[in-house]
């Protein structure tokens, strides 16, 4: 007990960088740790304002739904870039190539800043009509543009912190990036209900509140993380002259970054267009839905945790020249995953009514978030591996595999099912719930059927 106590203090504190040598479970650990932590940490964001916001209205809860579904796009550009930071400091970092790997870190802020300051003006004069286009009624566009308004115009610290955090994560320092979510999400949670509700000296702005909250969160752990690599770390010292545009190293880690960015650009877009579907049936379906999103992400993105330590040690060791080690890594971190969502998947099915009661005191929107709950969780097993399997060709930076197989998965199979399903044969918002782990279920299928062919370990990052 002694032993596992002291290793879990070493994975919190982030004492290690490298992981190509040595044991693969006790690499997975230290590094699995910190990211699951990371990722309940970014969950969080999603279920604290979720859980507050809906107690302003269901107009409130419609107006996040229907916006994140479309800052989506900005995620999958922050993923994207994610990605490539993640594949290119990893292979870098297990080459001992530590000056280049702080480079890439350089580039990746440049780029992070250039692109996302374009979606940020756009989507913050085009609002309105994105909600509109989103299928809102006059009563959620009128509560919700501030709101959505917001959410565009912090776009670049969105960006930053999946991008930083992905360099991070690569180069072995996965408790920074933690240790950033978790200042983030403090300040959100403090400052949520004070914004929203008006406590103390705090004004009451409803659903833009929450908006307001979490672009300060997430601000300042942004400025963490800024602070921590200008401070500098075993691996990572960032200088200023690290920033200054080198269109060498800004042309690999896009070409990495593009595949990242297209692959959960399609399935991001994917699920507007769920989206888009279930808001013909009304507010309390939409609301009820986002809901159970919201406990869906808190519930897988800790898996994800595992999914990214895996990637991290596919680069590590490719860098290294250990592909047979970075392999092993992978059906590891596959196998504890599954065990881990398979567990609470029981759970979510039994207790997704209870679940979704702690958001949401009307009966419609209950009834419609538990039968989402139930039915999305029902693919938890085909989730873990194929999570894992698509993080880990994307850790090897062949991003342009699990690009084609979001297009199948999710154009060629989860949009067709989720309408033939709802509108043409009448099952209605059920139709579009089990469409999802059907599809999932197929994606993952594919990737391990990829994965195990190996063209993975001669990618040159």
């Amino acid at each position: 007990m002694k032993k596992w106590f002291q290793l879990l203090r070493q994975a919190i504190r982030g004492s290690e960088e490298s992981f190509t040598e040595g044991s693969i479970n006790r690499a997975i650990f230290l590094l699995s740790v910190p990211m699951i932590l990371e990722m309940v940490m970014e969950s969080l964001f999603a279920v604290v304002d979720i859980f507050f916001v809906s107690k302003v209205s269901t107009e409130a809860v419609a107006t996040v739904g229907l916006t994140e579904s479309v800052i989506t796009l900005v995620y999958s550009l922050a993923i994207g870039l994610s990605t490539a930071a993640t594949a290119t400091i990893a292979r870098r970092t297990g080459e001992g190539n530590l000056d280049k790997a702080r480079h890439a870190v350089g580039q990746v802020i440049f780029i992070s800043l250039a692109i996302s300051s374009v979606t940020a003006v756009l989507g913050f004069w085009l609002a309105s009509d994105i909600l509109r286009a989103m299928g809102a009624d006059a009563k959620v566009i009128e509560t919700g543009t501030d709101f959505a308004r917001i959410q565009f115009l912090s776009s670049p610290v969105v960006v930053l912190l999946y991008s930083l955090s992905g360099a991070l994560r690569g180069a072995g320092a996965a408790a920074t990036a933690m240790r950033s979510l978790m200042i983030a999400n403090g300040f959100n949670m403090l400052l949520g209900p004070m914004l929203i509700f008006g406590v103390g000296p705090f004004p009451e702005l409803g659903v833009t509140g929450a908006a307001l909250a979490t672009a300060t969160g997430r601000s300042i752990g942004v400025g963490y993380q800024l602070f921590s690599l200008a401070k500098g770390s075993r691996a990572l010292g960032l200088h200023w002259t690290d920033l200054r545009p080198d269109f060498e190293t800004i042309a690999a880690i896009v070409k990495v970054a593009t595949g990242g960015t297209v692959q959960f650009l399609i399935g991001s877009a994917s699920w507007i267009f769920l989206t888009r579907i279930l808001s013909e049936f009304g507010s309390d379906v939409v609301a009820g839905y986002t809901i159970a999103i919201r406990v869906i992400m808190f519930t897988l993105l800790p898996a994800w945790g595992l999914a990214n330590a895996a990637a991290t040690l596919v680069g590590q060791n490719l860098g290294a020249e250990k592909p047979d080690r970075a392999e092993a890594s992978v059906w590891k971190c596959a196998r504890f995953n599954l065990i881990f969502l398979l567990g609470l998947s029981v759970f979510m099915f039994i207790g997704a009514g209870d679940i979704i009661s702690l958001f949401s005191g009307q009966q419609d929107v209950v009834e419609t978030g538990k039968l989402a709950l139930r039915v999305l969780c029902l693919g938890y097993g085909f989730y873990a591996y194929g999570m894992v399997v698509i993080q880990s060709l994307n850790g090897a930076g062949d991003t342009k595999t699990p690009m084609v197989l979001n297009l199948i998965g999710f154009w060629g199979v989860q949009i067709p099912v989720a309408y033939v399903l709802a509108v043409i044969l009448g099952l209605g918002p059920v139709g579009v719930f089990a469409a999802v782990p059907i599809a999932e279920s197929v994606l993952a299928i594919m990737g391990i059927w990829r994965f195990r062919l190996g063209g993975w370990k001669v990618i040159k990052v």
